[in-house]
């Protein structure tokens, strides 16, 4: 057997290999520690390592972080997944099955800002599917807060703000 931070992360490796979408630290840290694999700081090493050495590609956020896996790190994963007993894949596969809806739903609406040259705010929100952008807005906002707002709302307004630009524009 592996010895524990390896096994961690080839059944990182393994896990965003496996998941049609990008994986948040959210729901990898559910994983984790619900089944009490390991804690979150030995995780959150885990995810550090992996993406140091470039086997796992981090996207962040203001109040979100993804995780993708890298050409490399399936490569190192094809080496070394016979490391991760049966009973672990078995764990994986029923995470990533149980909750394929909540994975793709974390990752398809996504929205940070930034800060503009003009010292204002810029808000940028993305719709995905499978982690391809299905529409971009960027919307400059005079003010932190309402930035912040815009971010918050994103998430759940989405759906609604897609059918409004489609049906204005196929009118």
């Amino acid at each position: 057997m592996a010895e524990p931070l390896t096994l961690y992360k080839l059944m990182i490796l393994s896990m965003l290999e496996q998941s049609e979408t990008p994986l948040t630290n959210t729901l990898l840290a559910d994983f984790f520690l619900n089944r009490e694999y390991t804690s979150y700081f030995t995780l959150q090493e885990a995810l550090h390592e992996l993406n140091d050495a470039q086997f796992i590609q981090q996207e962040t956020s203001h109040n979100n972080v993804q995780y993708s896996i890298t050409p490399a790190g399936r490569e190192s994963l094809h080496f070394f997944e016979n490391k991760i007993n049966k009973e672990i894949q078995t764990d994986i596969r029923q995470y990533l099955a149980d909750n394929q809806l909540s994975l793709a739903a974390a990752t398809s609406a996504v929205a940070d800002y930034y800060m503009t040259p003009e010292k204002k705010y810029a808000v940028h929100c993305q719709l995905r599917d499978k982690g391809i952008p299905q529409l971009e807005l960027t919307l400059k906002v005079m003010n932190k807060a309402q930035a912040e707002v815009i971010c918050a709302n994103w998430k759940s307004q989405t759906d609604d703000i897609y059918m409004l630009l489609i049906d204005h524009l196929l009118k």
